[in-house]
């Protein structure tokens, strides 16, 4: 009976080693290393695999010595391993030199001298074919150090850790080499984004172009290899006498060419695929260009945007290739006979596929549902009691969308609920002041609570406050009042959202501005500078936000027939649109997702503004005179009143129909 010491369990290649040495009837005991913060997790593995009265978990830490075990821990494991696998290490070839020294150089060092303390009978290092570095040529499994550099501190680190493996003289040694490990060939298990994983976003967006071949410069060749190959290929090295002092390749035996796994997944997707390699001097040199842009000012920002934007580390330009040829004759003798054979690519790459696209496409919250782009959308709507936000509920659940209907009346969202309801659509409610920080925080946990996500948000909760700066010198309490629920209640619930919305790496905000932004509205000066405020902050999110996913769209709302409206009774005299109108703007929004909707009078007047400033100034000066003060406003609201209308000017009618929708 065998036993053995593990750490890295809960990583990819752990947890399917784990499933391949518990399920050995030679196996007594698995001691395995978790940190104390992972215990759950590993709890959670652990009940997917088999004979797990096996497993005695143990609380260390690579990154202490002796892996921070107790003196208890080491009593009960002094002379009784046989086997210490050590697995624990950072695969990321984006990682820093501080975090790659940390995890690969120094819980390494601190696995060998834990693995001489115990007396452990053999030390299994996984290690990684990165240790070839930039090696042209083929590269033997006796092979190390050959003068070789390293492109990353990946690669570099993983050299140095075993490099501490090969001299220390206190316990016999094993190395596993892996070339890129992909996900399980039958179940497509896979627990990050990683090696070929990197261009599934870029063959996603090709699949939405017809299927017609193409060519590519030909980037030289790779190596992938499934984890459960690597997993059973390793527990079948580990157990097998005789093998000390010797370094394994997992790896495919035969080169692969980037464009032709690129191609098996591209089938998988129904993506176009690579028809033709263009090989010898042109191919090298259109990746010698792409390369050269590293030197170009401004070019690298733009390229890195678009590989961003594609998900796509601009690091994986310079190691998408090896350089080397990985020979692996002496690791398929010792497999020779036991059933452990390395399936084709081509044979699994569907699978692959599947489980990326439904497990791990960062982006795979952006996918419409079958019905449209609102299928099944969560919508924050504020302001849903009445009037835009009522409207744009009715039609958000119309398209199939789930409208979250917000505003401080309940009993009038509920009613709105009720006609969606009634209308075979659905909808949830939750009554908040939203300029109150922690009634804001409560619902935003509850709706995720209630949903699982948050798709979208339509801050159309507002206050129109229509005065003139001279009425208004005692009155700082408009401004305030303007800002409390047009600026920083939309701000908040937007900050409430963010953090959400960007661990699902999609969600989309509207904000309902005003027409005034776009020119200049007299008498507006607290509702206008409320919104403007609100324009620019989401103007500087969307730059911040852009690598997350998440959009904005501004929409400057002309005049709207809304209870907002109805105190000012000069408006009553102006064509406005029917809130009905006003949310087919922001269905617009929500489904075309565009950086902003406006109307041609509001961009005519901000054009006019931005060519004449002055003379524009004098034109808005003449329509403030035109239009007096109201009643309410502190005016003396001097209109003549007939039979449910107002009778303005010919000055104040035509300047009316000349800005319409606009705010006067």
């Amino acid at each position: 009976m065998t036993n053995y010491l593990v750490t890295g369990a809960t990583g990819l290649i752990g947890r399917h080693y784990m499933t391949e040495v518990l399920a050995d009837p030679d196996t007594e005991r698995v001691w395995v290393t978790v940190r104390s913060g992972s215990r759950d997790k590993l709890e959670r593995m652990a009940r997917r695999w088999p004979n797990r009265d096996k497993l005695v978990p143990v609380i260390g830490d690579i990154g202490e010595e002796r892996l921070g075990l107790s003196e208890e821990d080491l009593q009960q494991l002094r002379g009784r391993v046989d086997h210490v696998v050590h697995l624990a290490a950072l695969y990321d070839i984006e990682a820093d030199d501080e975090a790659n020294e940390q995890a690969n150089i120094a819980g390494t060092a601190n696995t060998v001298a834990l693995a001489a303390e115990i007396q452990a009978g053999c030390l299994h290092q996984v290690s990684s074919v990165a240790v070839a570095g930039d090696y042209t040529g083929t590269f033997t499994e006796d092979m190390f150090d050959q003068g070789q550099r390293f492109p990353t501190p990946y690669h570099r680190t993983k050299f140095e850790s075993e490099k501490l493996v090969r001299e220390q003289q206190d316990v016999p040694w094993r190395v596993y080499r892996p070339s890129i490990v992909v996900g399980n060939s039958r179940t497509g298990e896979m627990d990050k984004i990683d090696g070929p994983y990197y261009l599934f976003p870029t063959i996603q967006k090709l699949a939405t172009l017809p299927a017609l071949p193409f060519v590519a410069p030909d980037l030289g060749d790779t190596n992938v290899v499934p984890v459960d190959y690597v997993a059973a290929a390793l527990h079948e090295l580990v157990k097998r006498p005789g093998l000390d002092y010797r370094a394994f390749h997992l790896v495919n035996p035969e080169p692969q060419p980037v464009m032709a796994v690129f191609n098996a997944f591209a089938r998988a997707a129904g993506a176009p695929t690579v028809a033709t390699t263009i090989g010898g001097r042109i191919g090298r040199g259109l990746v010698d260009a792409v390369k050269f842009t590293e030197h170009l000012p401004g070019v690298t920002i733009a390229r890195d945007a678009l590989l961003e934007r594609l998900g796509i580390p601009p690091v994986l330009l310079d190691n998408i290739n090896f350089p080397a040829v990985f020979s692996s004759a002496a690791t398929r003798k010792e497999l020779a006979g036991t059933g452990i054979d390395l399936p084709r690519l081509e044979d699994y790459a569907a699978t692959l596929w599947a489980y990326w696209s439904e497990h791990l496409d960062p982006f795979r919250a952006r996918r419409p549902g079958p019905r449209g782009k609102l299928d099944g959308r969560r919508v924050i709507i504020t302001g849903a009691s009445s009037g835009i936000g009522r409207a744009t509920a009715l039609k958000v659940a119309a398209a199939g969308g789930i409208p979250l209907l917000v505003a401080r009346r309940e009993a009038e969202l509920e009613q709105v609920r009720k006609e969606i309801l009634e209308a075979g659509g659905q909808a949830s409610v939750y009554p908040c002041d939203l300029t109150d920080h922690e009634s804001v925080h409560k619902i935003v946990e509850q709706m995720i609570a209630d949903h699982g996500h948050i798709d979208m948000l339509v801050n159309n909760a507002g206050r129109s406050i229509r005065r003139s700066i001279r009425l208004s010198y005692d009155r700082m309490h408009d401004y305030e009042r303007a800002m409390a629920i047009n600026y920083f209640a939309a701000v908040r619930l937007i900050l409430a959202v963010l953090p959400h919305m960007t661990q699902r790496k999609f969600g989309h905000i509207v904000n309902i501005s005003s027409i005034g932004v776009q020119g200049i509205a007299p008498r507006f000066s607290a509702y206008v500078a409320s919104k403007a405020a609100l324009d620019y902050f989401s103007k500087i999110a969307a730059v911040e936000m852009h690598g997350d996913g998440i959009t904005f769209t501004t929409i400057h709302m002309p005049l709207v027939r809304t209870p907002m409206i109805r105190p000012t009774k000069i408006y009553d005299a102006f064509p406005t649109k029917s809130p009905d109108e006003a949310a087919d703007m922001v269905m617009d929004a929500l489904i075309n997702r565009p950086k902003h909707i406006g109307t041609p009078s509001g961009q005519l007047i901000n054009a006019a503004y931005n060519v004449t400033p002055s003379l524009t100034d004098a034109v808005a000066y003449q329509a403030y005179r035109v239009f007096p003060d109201s009643a309410a406003a502190g005016g003396d609201g001097k209109l003549k009143i007939g039979k449910g209308e107002k009778h303005l000017g010919r000055a104040a009618s035509a300047l009316i129909r000349l800005t319409r929708g606009f705010h006067w």
